[in-house]
Protein backbone atom coordinates (compact mmCIF):
# COMPACT_ATOMS: atom_id res chain seq x y z
CA UNK A 1 0.00 0.00 0.00
CA UNK A 2 3.03 2.17 0.53
CA UNK A 3 4.23 2.17 -2.85
CA UNK A 4 0.96 3.54 -3.96
CA UNK A 5 1.57 7.08 -2.47
CA UNK A 6 5.71 6.64 -2.23
CA UNK A 7 6.94 4.21 -4.61
CA UNK A 8 10.39 2.69 -4.00
CA UNK A 9 12.05 3.30 -6.86
CA UNK A 10 12.84 7.22 -6.82
CA UNK A 11 15.13 9.19 -4.61
CA UNK A 12 13.13 11.05 -2.20
CA UNK A 13 13.66 15.02 -0.96
CA UNK A 14 12.00 15.77 2.14
CA UNK A 15 11.17 19.26 3.22
CA UNK A 16 12.71 21.34 5.51
CA UNK A 17 12.01 20.92 9.12
CA UNK A 18 11.07 24.67 9.57
CA UNK A 19 7.89 24.17 7.83
CA UNK A 20 6.67 22.68 11.04
CA UNK A 21 7.34 25.40 13.08
CA UNK A 22 6.19 27.97 10.36
CA UNK A 23 3.00 26.31 10.63
CA UNK A 24 2.55 26.07 14.19
CA UNK A 25 3.82 29.78 14.41
CA UNK A 26 0.48 30.39 12.46
CA UNK A 27 -1.67 28.31 13.97
CA UNK A 28 -0.70 30.13 17.65
CA UNK A 29 -1.52 33.39 16.40
CA UNK A 30 -5.19 32.38 14.74
CA UNK A 31 -6.16 30.14 18.36
CA UNK A 32 -4.26 33.11 20.17
CA UNK A 33 -6.58 35.80 18.59
CA UNK A 34 -9.81 33.21 19.34
CA UNK A 35 -9.00 32.99 23.20
CA UNK A 36 -8.51 36.63 23.37
CA UNK A 37 -12.41 36.77 21.45
CA UNK A 38 -13.63 33.97 23.78
CA UNK A 39 -12.32 34.90 27.06
CA UNK A 40 -13.33 38.98 26.69
CA UNK A 41 -17.23 37.67 25.05
CA UNK A 42 -17.75 34.60 27.36
CA UNK A 43 -16.41 36.92 30.34
CA UNK A 44 -18.59 39.58 29.53
CA UNK A 45 -21.72 37.65 28.68
CA UNK A 46 -21.49 34.49 30.87
CA UNK A 47 -18.90 34.32 33.28
CA UNK A 48 -15.18 34.72 33.50
CA UNK A 49 -14.64 30.88 34.09
CA UNK A 50 -16.26 29.94 31.21
CA UNK A 51 -14.05 32.44 29.57
CA UNK A 52 -10.95 30.98 31.14
CA UNK A 53 -12.57 27.17 30.34
CA UNK A 54 -13.06 28.13 26.61
CA UNK A 55 -8.92 29.23 26.64
CA UNK A 56 -8.10 26.10 28.26
CA UNK A 57 -9.69 24.02 25.65
CA UNK A 58 -8.52 26.22 22.69
CA UNK A 59 -4.86 25.27 24.50
CA UNK A 60 -5.20 21.44 24.67
CA UNK A 61 -6.43 22.08 21.02
CA UNK A 62 -2.99 23.97 20.32
CA UNK A 63 -1.00 20.79 22.12
CA UNK A 64 -2.63 18.23 19.70
CA UNK A 65 -2.33 20.41 17.09
CA UNK A 66 1.30 20.37 17.50
CA UNK A 67 1.65 17.11 17.39
CA UNK A 68 -0.48 16.83 13.76
CA UNK A 69 1.48 19.77 12.34
CA UNK A 70 4.91 17.62 13.29
CA UNK A 71 3.75 14.69 11.20
CA UNK A 72 2.33 16.09 8.33
CA UNK A 73 5.42 18.29 7.68
CA UNK A 74 7.31 15.09 8.08
CA UNK A 75 4.92 13.65 5.40
CA UNK A 76 5.72 16.47 2.78
CA UNK A 77 8.28 15.04 -0.01
CA UNK A 78 9.08 15.55 -3.67
CA UNK A 79 10.66 13.41 -6.12
CA UNK A 80 12.04 14.18 -10.10
CA UNK A 81 11.58 11.79 -12.76
CA UNK A 82 12.84 11.69 -16.28
CA UNK A 83 9.38 12.64 -17.47
CA UNK A 84 7.39 14.03 -14.49
CA UNK A 85 7.38 15.26 -10.96
CA UNK A 86 5.75 13.48 -8.20
CA UNK A 87 4.72 15.16 -4.78
CA UNK A 88 3.57 13.62 -1.88
CA UNK A 89 2.10 14.04 1.87
CA UNK A 90 -0.78 13.51 4.09
CA UNK A 91 -0.78 11.00 7.06
CA UNK A 92 -4.33 10.11 7.13
CA UNK A 93 -5.41 11.64 3.84
CA UNK A 94 -2.67 10.99 1.91
CA UNK A 95 -2.17 12.35 -1.51
CA UNK A 96 0.65 11.91 -4.40
CA UNK A 97 0.13 14.34 -7.43
CA UNK A 98 2.16 13.34 -10.30
CA UNK A 99 2.58 16.46 -12.89
CA UNK A 100 4.54 15.38 -16.12
CA UNK A 101 6.58 17.98 -17.33
CA UNK A 102 5.27 18.52 -20.84
CA UNK A 103 2.04 19.39 -18.87
CA UNK A 104 3.26 21.98 -16.66
CA UNK A 105 1.74 25.53 -17.88
CA UNK A 106 4.12 27.92 -15.41
CA UNK A 107 5.69 27.46 -12.00
CA UNK A 108 5.47 29.92 -8.94
CA UNK A 109 7.41 30.56 -5.96
CA UNK A 110 5.49 32.22 -3.32
CA UNK A 111 6.87 33.49 0.52
CA UNK A 112 4.81 34.98 2.81
CA UNK A 113 6.06 37.49 5.38
CA UNK A 114 5.91 34.08 8.00
CA UNK A 115 7.95 32.16 5.62
CA UNK A 116 10.58 34.80 4.90
CA UNK A 117 11.29 34.78 8.35
CA UNK A 118 12.21 31.30 8.58
CA UNK A 119 13.77 30.99 4.94
CA UNK A 120 11.21 29.12 3.50
CA UNK A 121 9.44 29.23 0.16
CA UNK A 122 6.67 27.43 -1.78
CA UNK A 123 6.56 26.05 -5.46
CA UNK A 124 3.22 25.61 -7.17
CA UNK A 125 2.87 24.52 -10.35
CA UNK A 126 0.15 25.13 -13.06
CA UNK A 127 -1.12 22.68 -15.39
CA UNK A 128 -4.29 23.20 -17.65
CA UNK A 129 -6.10 21.28 -15.30
CA UNK A 130 -6.26 22.56 -12.01
CA UNK A 131 -7.01 18.96 -9.68
CA UNK A 132 -3.30 17.93 -11.50
CA UNK A 133 -1.82 21.31 -9.48
CA UNK A 134 0.56 20.84 -6.63
CA UNK A 135 2.61 22.69 -4.95
CA UNK A 136 5.72 21.72 -2.02
CA UNK A 137 6.14 24.08 0.60
CA UNK A 138 9.03 24.50 3.14
CA UNK A 139 11.94 24.55 0.38
CA UNK A 140 14.73 26.46 1.15
CA UNK A 141 14.59 29.99 -1.33
CA UNK A 142 17.90 28.46 -3.00
CA UNK A 143 16.34 25.15 -4.10
CA UNK A 144 12.70 26.74 -4.18
CA UNK A 145 15.06 28.60 -7.24
CA UNK A 146 16.80 25.89 -8.94
CA UNK A 147 13.10 23.50 -8.77
CA UNK A 148 11.53 26.67 -10.24
CA UNK A 149 14.03 26.92 -12.86
CA UNK A 150 14.58 23.39 -13.49
CA UNK A 151 10.73 22.89 -14.03
CA UNK A 152 10.09 25.97 -16.53
CA UNK A 153 12.97 24.86 -18.40
CA UNK A 154 11.77 20.51 -18.49
CA UNK A 155 8.21 21.98 -18.87
CA UNK A 156 8.98 24.05 -21.71
CA UNK A 157 11.68 21.29 -23.48
CA UNK A 158 8.69 18.46 -23.05
CA UNK A 159 6.03 21.14 -24.55
CA UNK A 160 8.30 21.44 -27.57
CA UNK A 161 8.60 17.65 -27.83
CA UNK A 162 12.24 17.98 -27.48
Amino acid sequence: MDDLFAPSDVSWTPVSPKLASVRRVSTAISLGVLAIVALVTLGMLLSWLYGVLAVVLIALGYLWSWVLIGRNQRSWKYAEREDELLVSHGTMFRQLVVVPYGRMQFVDVAAGPLERSFGLATVELHTATPATDAKIPGLHPDEAARLRDRLSALGQAQAWGL
